[in-house]
C-alpha cells in the first residue's frame, strides 16, 4: 500500500545539503519545504505543523535544539530526525533529550538519511488496522520484543527508546541470534552506503547497552567479540 504523500520540513544553513535532501524527497511523491534558519521555520511551525522534519542544530536564529523541543512539544508522534555538525557531537547531543526520533552526523548521504526518513513517516502513518507483511511482524525472543513496522522495542514488556539507527542495529543483531556481525555489515544496516570508522558502532553498541541495562540491571545479551565484531546471544534464565 502506497504511504500517502507527506508534508516534511527540512531546516539547515547549507542551501546545497538542504536542497538535495528535498529534491531527495520530492522523488518520493512527498512534499518538501525548505527554511535556511531557524526563526523562518519556527514562524512557518506555528502557522502550520509538518508531517515530519529534518532539523539541523546549527541553524542560526532559533536553534534547531529549541525546535525539536518545541515539535516535539506540539506532537508526540511528529518524526524528528536531528543533524549534527560532526559524529564526535552526537554522545553530547543525545544527552540533552531534544525528542528526536534520530540523530545523523555531517557529512551523510541521501542512502543513509533516506531509509529513516521512510521508517518515521510510514510509522507516523499507521492507523493501528494494516496488514502486516512477513518483515513487518514483531519478533519475540524470550523478554525481547522487536516491532520493526512501529520501530519498537520491548525488554519483559517494558519500553527499550532507542532511535532508529539503534533499531537498525539491534535488528541487524537480533535477526541472527548467536551469529557474529562485523562493524562492517552493522554499519551497512545502519548506514546504507556510507563508510565509517568502527568507533561509530562501538558508540552505537554501548548507547543500546546503557539503555537495556537502566531496565534490566546486568544485562549481557549484547556481546563483543574481540578482533570480529558483536552478536546478541538468546536471554539466559535467570535464578
Amino acid at each position: 500500500m502506497p504511504v500517502p504523500s507527506r508534508h516534511v520540513a527540512v531546516v539547515d544553513e547549507d542551501e546545497t545539503l538542504r536542497e538535495a535532501i528535498c529534491r531527495a524527497i520530492r522523488l518520493e511523491q512527498h512534499r518538501a519545504v525548505a527554511y535556511g534558519d531557524g526563526t523562518a521555520a519556527r514562524d512557518a511551525f506555528e502557522r502550520v505543523l509538518p508531517d515530519c522534519a529534518v532539523v539541523s542544530l546549527s541553524v542560526s536564529g532559533v536553534t534547531g535544539a529549541e525546535l525539536c523541543r518545541r515539535l516535539r512539544e506540539r506532537s508526540p508522534s511528529l518524526p524528528i530526525v536531528a543533524v549534527v555538525r560532526r559524529e564526535d557531537d552526537l554522545d553530547a547531543v543525545l544527552g540533552q533529550d531534544l525528542g528526536a526520533d534520530d540523530y545523523v552526523a555531517k557529512p551523510f548521504s541521501i542512502k543513509e538519511l533516506w531509509p529513516r526518513l521512510r521508517v518515521l513517516i510510514r510509522r507516523a502513518g499507521l492507523t493501528g488496522g494494516e496488514p502486516l507483511a512477513w518483515e513487518d511482524r514483531p519478533l519475540t525472543l524470550g523478554p525481547l520484543t522487536l516491532d520493526p513496522l512501529r520501530l519498537a522495542v520491548r525488554w519483559n514488556d517494558k519500553p527499550v527508546p532507542l532511535t532508529v539507527t539503534e533499531f537498525f542495529v539491534m535488528q541487524s543483531l537480533v535477526g541472527r541470534v548467536g551469529v557474529v556481525k562485523t562493524r562492517d555489515h552493522l554499519l551497512q544496516d545502519a548506514f546504507p552506503g556510507r563508510s565509517a570508522a568502527d568507533v561509530v558502532v562501538d558508540r552505537i553498541i554501548k548507547r543500546i547497552q546503557e539503555k537495556f541495562e537502566l531496565i534490566e540491571p546486568g544485562f549481557d545479551n549484547l556481546e563483543g567479540v574481540h578482533g570480529a565484531g558483536y552478536r546478541y546471544r538468546a536471554a539466559r534464565r535467570r535464578a
